[in-house]
């Protein structure tokens, strides 16, 4: 069936930031659907929050909103760009549960949009873990005994009835979070409460555990016409019990026989089919070793993890057919891009075996707990091809960059055989290497196989790797046998080592191609694997398609860890298009299957390769290039650099001595000297003794780091000799070559720039500037473009500095500079020559292209012929704050203080026109709630008591409630703030972890001088917040930001949305009046000719009567089809209100103010939300002084209203609010009222209750609340509180609805003038029945120019 001609505009919800669960495989996934769909010619409308993803590039979606994936904000992108349809399958858990939400609230049909790929039924028969156990109960397939539980004593009952261990899956989570595997019912209770937390449906299945079976995953597609394939068939090297995203994987499946096979890929196009998906499914089996027994573990019915590595395995474009499935496309109509010749309905077939092997952070967190379950805890991963096993795992070892050549890894080689006999039912990220050693000492596989149930397969292909050891170190290295080692991959290096003999003629790998039908049909995009033997495909396919253009090789950033993220896939893949663009043959070689780079077009030819020096040097072998590029693969890359220039190979850009320039501390401290540039104070160290000699010398605090590093790995700040002692005995055992460097710790204000160098000149695109002091490592740091505290002195000794430092270095492309202001003086913390994380987000709120430009100059173009200019680059008129993304609850004992090591996965970006709302939707972007009730707990370093008082009371001032440990409670007492003191964790049953268990608390500040070990206290109450799921602040700025965001009036339903697309490049100047109508002032703004794009931020931003015009909202006055004038009105809050009476005089008034009606006429009309209003005029010397508004007719019915109450209507009606009654008459004028009449109004606290009436169960769409007090049959006195502005000085519709309800009630006559008294003046007032007249004063105050 072709393209659906419906469709047109399609809407496509992103993964949001790198969360560990959640990865870069989302960006491939989404960047290949969003060019698939504008191949189509569809427009494409995007939504994510994550600022470093090629997907959010401006070439990839013609509107790009880089906004909070959070269901208000979706919901007004699709109401501001009108999609017709959402993609729903590509954005990982965070895409499908927004889209199921939207689905099932029914918004989606109201806006006439389509759920394309997976409908809402299918989603539910996958996710719920219910329906989807019936659902495979209805075909036939087993599923394992299982319950779905939404409370933690069905998960007991449940648990009694069938025996433990048991594994706990929470519903809608991503990653297996918030789950895991069982042992008693104590664990029971703590994990199955956590999931519940965390389920956005509640709900959790509980299931037998069958730790032990094989995990086997199929990858499969569907068309809408129920045509089914298999792509990729997966097999964990881990049974069942560890998750399949931090097993290693191997593909196609090696150990099934062909019966076992077939019977399970039945199944999976069975499910597939029964289902309903429309696109890539993933489906998982437990299979039971010893017998064909089997059972579905888990269905996911959307691109995933799994479907990247499936596509990368296999060379089939997964996330293609599948976004062209979802626009009506059938598989016999798609072509594969791979053959150029073949349709998407060809099953891929492989003749070599891929291995799959995750990359964990345990290295940056020493105190972690390694052991692996059925919650993911990598972060990342590399796959490796080869012709065999053997091979392919030994390249993927050597290529996850963990210090390994082999499988014999130091913490086993030495162990005594028992205690290797005990580790191995340990299962933990280092298992692999502890069965190696096992079989090497004699353990027999039978045995193995019987603790760990690794298949037998596996661990015999474990011999042959042991046996070949033995045979190199024993025998003599003949040519046969070292040609034999090769093909099983062993590095020229790790032979020589072993068998203790050199190479005289090293073998040259040969380069087989994958083309997804195991050659039985040419490649046109093809990609390559390593291998030894005769024939060069690589070589072949070059000479058969020479272009006679030169080849430039591009070296990737490896997996993706904790300080090297997909910031460093961006920079590549935008090198690779910069070279193409130039007119190179681009070849790209990296080992991460879930990336942009990795993708079969994105660059001329692609080896997926581990990037080691020898296995790059086979690479260029074949590839003769005239030069390669690692400026931007992260240390990755920079590490081949020195090998490489000393082996003759061309580097483009800046060169290995100038990298070994800025990383040496003595060549690089000569260089500061020489442009008197400041730094602070440091030495390099090579033993504990030396540490503590340095520290004593420059004084405490010192931040200690290793020489070499990216992330901030292994970093921190001592306080003390025991913090030196402790840090030196880690990073000692790590076996370090290069020195430590301890400097002077500074905390002052930290600056970020990211300059382009073309050797003569320097382009600043923006300065940054973190919120947080120096101490936290800029990745986990707050992050603002441009810098709002540096003055225009400072900002040129920055240029300077920066330009001196980038030429010294003779850079050639991008440099990263770290600077410190201290004291108001100037000093620079680090220098990286290469690409740096902050790339992607520079780029897009500048708009300059700094990959692309330094791509250029790497090939000798100059700055100022590229059109951006040099220097310091015009500031945007927007803020871009860059908030980090943690994966805390993954990792178990990992303390979430922060400091100078990374420790964040991710990042999402706020952009906003100042930086209050920038912040407000950066931290609304990272997963913070906003709650602005509850308690904050307190409990900070000696260091921070001086500050914490002006912080605390901020939190006090908001309405929270302060609860602090002694010490900290003292010195807030100092400043007025009685906060409630709370035990130590040692000192009594109430105690901190206590009250962060009890729901008290909404955010705790905890900063400590010590961290790390797990048995901290402090550490223990951090711990506890992240299991509670409740901000926790380590820092000081942060709190005091945080609070500051609290404090505005921002929500997700104001703030702008930003299309990066379509960005303003200057700030606008905007006329207003101000105009007031019994003391009811709002700022008018003429849009009949003019538009205003964010009027809900605009509202909020001017109406504060302190940094704003200050007024009760803003009003716009626009064109209408159906009256002279239409009327927008808009809260202090942002909201949106529906009728303004003293706003709508006004707008009457500006009309002839302003000669756009005609001025012989006396009446004029309004379009409102609630209609269209007529007014008539009274002038006095010409000018229009009053008006009177026919206000239309008051409805009273309840349901129209809304008021959630079962009656004709609410007059005089006794009801409880916030557990006190009141007589309430309700009335709508075009927007909801509620009057209460009482006796004194003067005396009511209208700022404690108003917000009780307004946010109460009764009022649906929130209420505007009326107090009055009837002073006789004609006068009224009244106070109002308005929904989304607070209490004001008059509200017209309010006025309204008192004088309706005073009628109603029989207090007043009807069809008379009735005055109403309000803290701004009078209105007169007459109900008809029929309608109601308003007449009253309208006043221009002052008129003004303002520029955002």
């Amino acid at each position: 069936m072709p393209l659906n001609k419906d469709i047109k505009r399609v809407m496509v919800i992103g993964s949001g930031p790198i969360v560990i669960g959640q990865a870069a495989e989302f960006d491939y996934a989404g960047t290949q659907a969003c060019r698939a769909l504008k191949e189509e010619g569809l427009e494409v409308i995007l939504i994510n929050s994550n600022p470093a993803t090629i997907m959010t590039d401006n070439a990839m979606a013609d509107k790009i909103y880089i906004e909070p994936l959070t269901l208000e904000t979706v919901k007004r992108v699709i109401e501001k760009e009108k999609p017709d349809s959402l993609l729903s399958t590509l954005g990982g858990q965070t895409g499908l549960t927004l889209s199921m939400q939207l689905a099932k609230e029914g918004f989606l049909e109201r806006n006439n949009v389509k759920l394309l790929g997976a409908d809402p039924e299918t989603i539910d028969k996958a996710e719920d873990r219910q329906l989807f156990k019936d659902t495979m109960e209805a075909i036939g397939q087993p599923v394992i005994p299982s319950k779905v539980v939404n409370d933690v004593e069905s998960a007991v009952d449940f648990a009694n009835e069938i025996g433990y261990p048991l594994i706990i899956r929470p519903a809608f989570t991503l990653g297996g979070t918030g789950g895991g595997i069982v042992e008693n019912e104590e664990e029971l209770r703590e994990i199955t409460a956590n999931g519940l937390a965390l389920s956005p449906i509640t709900q959790v299945l509980v299931e037998k555990c069958i730790s032990g079976w094989k995990e086997i995953e199929f990858e499969v597609m569907r068309d809408s016409m129920g045509n089914v394939i298999t792509v990729c068939s997966m097999e964990n090297f881990d049974p069942v019990g560890v998750h399949t995203g931090d097993s290693i994987v191997i593909a196609p499946t090696v150990t099934l026989a062909d019966k076992e096979y077939q019977m399970l890929r039945s199944a999976s196009l069975n499910i597939i089919s029964a289902l309903g998906v429309e696109g890539g499914c993933n489906c998982q089996f437990a299979l039971h070793p010893e017998s064909n027994q089997y059972a579905v573990i888990e269905v996911n019915p959307r691109v995933s993890r799994s479907s990247a590595l499936a596509s990368k395995a296999t060379g089939y474009p997964i996330a293609k057919v599948a976004a062209k499935i979802a626009i009506g496309y059938t598989l016999n109509e798609i072509k594969n891009a791979v053959t150029g010749t073949t349709y998407a309905c060809f099953e891929p077939a492989l003749d070599y075996v891929v291995v799959k092997l995750p990359k964990w952070p345990f290295d940056k967190f020493v105190y972690a707990k390694r052991s692996l379950g059925t919650q993911m805890k990598a972060t990342g991963e590399v796959m490796a091809i080869a012709p065999t096993f053997e091979q392919a795992i030994m390249k993927a070892v050597r290529g996850a960059e963990i210090s390994l050549d082999t499988l014999n890894s130091d913490k086993f080689v030495n162990m005594p055989v028992e205690m290797l006999r005990n580790r191995l039912r340990v299962c933990d990220d280092e298992r692999l290497f502890c069965v190696y050693q096992a079989l090497k000492k004699g353990i027999t596989v039978d045995e193995v196989h019987s603790v760990t149930m690794i298949d037998e397969w596996f661990l015999e292909k474990l011999l042959k790797l042991i046996d070949m050891e033995r045979r190199l170190s024993q025998e003599d290295l003949s040519d046969e046998l070292y040609m034999e080692a090769k093909s099983m991959g062993f590095l020229d290096r790790v032979i020589t080592k072993i068998s203790g003999k050199e190479i005289k003629a090293p073998a040259r790998p040969v380069y087989k191609m994958v083309d997804t039908c195991a050659a039985e049909f040419s490649a046109q995009t093809p990609y390559f694997y390593s291998t030894f033997d005769e024939e060069n495909e690589a070589e072949e396919f070059i000479e058969a398609n020479k272009t006679g253009k030169k080849t430039i090789i591009v070296f990737g950033s490896g997996p993706i860890r904790i300080g090297q993220g997909i910031e460093f896939d961006y920079a590549s893949v935008h090198c690779v298009w910069a070279l193409k663009e130039a007119g190179y043959e681009v070849v790209i070689v990296n080992n991460n299957p879930e990336t942009v780079s990795t993708d079969f077009d994105t660059a001329d030819r692609l080896y997926f390769e581990p990037l080691t020096t020898e296995d790059v040097m086979g690479v260029i072998g074949t590839e003769h290039p005239y030069g390669v590029v690692v400026a931007f693969g992260g240390q990755t890359a920079i590490k081949l650099t020195k090998y490489l220039s000393d082996h003759g190979v061309n580097i483009l850009g800046t060169s290995a001595d100038s990298i070994d320039k800025a990383e040496d501390r003595e060549r690089f401290d000569e260089l500061l000297e020489k442009h008197h540039i400041m730094r602070p104070q440091g030495f390099t160290v090579m033993t504990t003794e030396e540490a503590l000699d340095v520290a004593s010398k420059i004084g405490y605090p010192v931040l200690m780091r290793p020489s070499y590093v990216l992330g901030g790995q292994n970093m921190i700040i001592a306080y003390n000799d025991d913090d030196i002692v402790e840090y030196m005995s880690i990073i000692l055992s790590q076996n370090i070559e290069n020195p430590v460097l301890i400097d002077k710790y500074l905390m002052g204000t930290e600056l970020e720039v990211d300059a382009i160098c073309d050797g003569e000149d320097i382009l600043i695109p923006g300065i940054m500037e973190h919120i947080e002091r120096a101490g936290v490592h800029s990745g986990d740091s707050i992050a603002v473009y441009p810098a709002w505290n540096i003055n225009d002195e400072m900002t040129q000794k920055i240029i300077k500095s920066s330009r001196d430092l980038a030429l010294s270095l003779d850079t050639k492309g991008l440099v990263n500079i770290q600077y410190l202001i201290y004291n108001d003086d100037l000093y620079v913390i680090e220098v990286n020559p290469r690409s740096s994380r902050t790339i992607p987000y520079i780029s897009k709120v500048t708009g300059v292209p700094m990959v692309d430009l330094a791509t250029r100059a790497m090939l000798g173009e100059k700055l100022k012929d590229m059109g951006y200019g040099t220097g310091l680059f015009k500031k945007s008129p927007y803020i871009a704050v860059k908030v980090p993304v943690f994966s805390f609850e993954k990792l178990i004992n990992v303390d979430n203080h922060l400091g100078p090591e990374m420790k964040s996965t991710g990042e999402v970006l706020g952009i906003a026109e100042t930086l209050e709302e920038a912040l407000y939707k950066g931290l609304v972007g990272a997963g913070y709630k906003m709650t602005k009730s509850g308690g904050v707990l307190i409990t900070v370093r000696n260091s921070d008591k001086g500050e914490i008082g002006d912080v605390a009371k901020k939190y006090a001032e908001l309405g929270f409630k302060i609860y602090a440990t002694k010490g900290t409670a003292d010195v807030l007492k100092e400043y007025g703030i009685d906060a409630e003191v709370v035990g130590k964790i040692h000192e009594s049953a109430d105690n901190t972890l206590t009250l962060i268990e009890s729901g008290k608390v909404s955010y705790v500040i905890s900063t400590s001088s010590k961290g790390r070990i797990p048995t901290r206290d402090s550490v223990k109450i951090r711990r506890k917040t992240v299991e509670r799921n409740i901000p926790c602040l380590t820092s000081i700025d942060t709190a005091n930001a945080l609070a500051g965001c609290l404090r505005s009036r921002y929500s997700t339903r104001n703030t702008e949305l930003v299309d990066i697309n379509h960005m303003r490049s200057e700030k606008m100047k905007y006329e207003f009046t101000k105009m007031q109508g019994c003391g009811n002032d709002y700022i008018y703004f003429n849009c009949l000719k003019n538009t205003i794009t964010n009027p809900e931020g605009l509202s909020v931003r001017l109406s504060d009567r302190r940094y704003g015009i200050g007024g009760d909202g803003i009003i716009l006055i626009c064109p209408s089809e159906a009256a002279d004038a239409k009327m927008r009105m808009f809260n202090l809050d942002g909201s949106e209100g529906r009728m303004c009476g003293n706003g709508v005089r006004c707008i009457g008034k500006f009309l002839y103010d302003h000669d756009l009606v005609d001025q012989n006429k006396d009446t004029v009309s309004i379009e409102t939300l609630s209609g269209v209003k007529t007014l008539k005029v009274y002038k006095q010397d010409g000018e229009v002084k009053r008006l009177r508004v026919d206000m239309g007719k008051a409805e009273l019915n309840p349901k129209y209203i809304p008021v959630a109450m079962d009656k004709e209507k609410i007059i005089d009606e006794p009801v409880q609010i916030d557990g006190k009654e009141y007589n309430i008459t309700c009335v709508s004028m075009g927007n909801p009222h509620c009057v209460v009449f009482v006796d004194n109004i003067d005396g009511l606290d209208i700022e404690d209750i108003g917000p009780k009436f307004e946010h109460d169960r009764l009022f649906p769409e929130r209420v505007n609340a009326e107090f009055v007090k009837v002073l006789d049959a004609h006068t009224i006195r009244m106070r109002v509180w308005e929904r989304g502005s607070g209490e004001t000085w008059a509200c017209g519709t309010g006025a309204c609805a008192v004088a309706v309800a005073a009628v109603e009630n029989g207090y007043c006559p009807m069809n008379e003038d009735i005055t109403v008294k309000l803290k701004g003046g009078d209105l007169v007032i007459r109900y008809t029945g029929d309608t109601v007249y308003m007449t009253g004063e309208a006043e221009r105050v002052f008129e003004g120019t303002i520029v955002l």
